[in-house]
């Protein structure tokens, strides 16, 4: 929670710093939910470029799509709340629904719902917050959007750490990077912009 409310915080001064209120956080909260596409869309959005905003918004939430496929199974008894579980599977949600480790003695479809209300209710509260603090305060907001790298980071060593073998992770790493060479690094250099 705490993790949702200040990236949620830097992403509504974000919003507020060019030109959005904090309705419009609320409302990409709800409609969007993917503080990945929301810190990116939110400079296409101030140059209205709107339909850019939502066709990248969707490519760089696909991922939730294959999300929801690897919980088909678990979600499959759980009625007319599996589709709000689909729905809120954000990267966050997925890392502690997916797990097989469930709190003893609790109900595990109420359970779920929980988690994922909470983890939304979370981001938008603080995306809310920081469109408030973001139209009461005048501040340097350079840097902001390096929120959602931190998040990814913790996430990631997170889960490095709750995994006790690296091994397939590392081959798929691996082998991505090996056959994407020619495109990140053309003729021995790393060249920054392709990338």
């Amino acid at each position: 929670m705490v993790t949702f409310v200040v990236i949620g915080i830097g992403y509504g001064i974000l919003m507020q710093k060019h030109g959005f209120g904090p309705l419009w956080s609320l409302l990409s909260g709800f409609v969007i939910y993917s503080g990945t596409a929301q810190f990116v869309s939110v400079a296409m959005l101030a140059d209205s470029s709107f339909f850019m905003a939502a066709v990248t918004a969707l490519m760089i939430s696909a991922r939730h799509i294959f999300f929801s496929i690897s919980m088909i199974g678990r979600y499959k008894d759980e009625g007319h709340r599996k589709w709000y579980l689909y729905y809120g599977l954000c990267d966050e949600t997925y890392a502690m629904l997916s797990k097989d480790k469930m709190p003893e003695g609790v109900n595990v479809s109420l359970y779920r719902v929980l988690v994922t209300a909470l983890n939304q209710s979370s981001w938008i509260i603080g995306s809310v917050l920081g469109g408030l603090l973001g139209s009461l305060l005048e501040f340097d907001s350079t840097g902001i959007d390096f929120a959602m790298t931190a998040l990814f980071t913790t996430v990631f060593i997170e889960q490095w750490l709750s995994s006790k073998c690296h091994i397939p992770s590392m081959v798929v790493i691996i082998i991505v990077l090996t056959l994407l060479r020619k495109k990140i690094e053309p003729e021995g250099e790393l060249n920054y912009e392709r990338l």
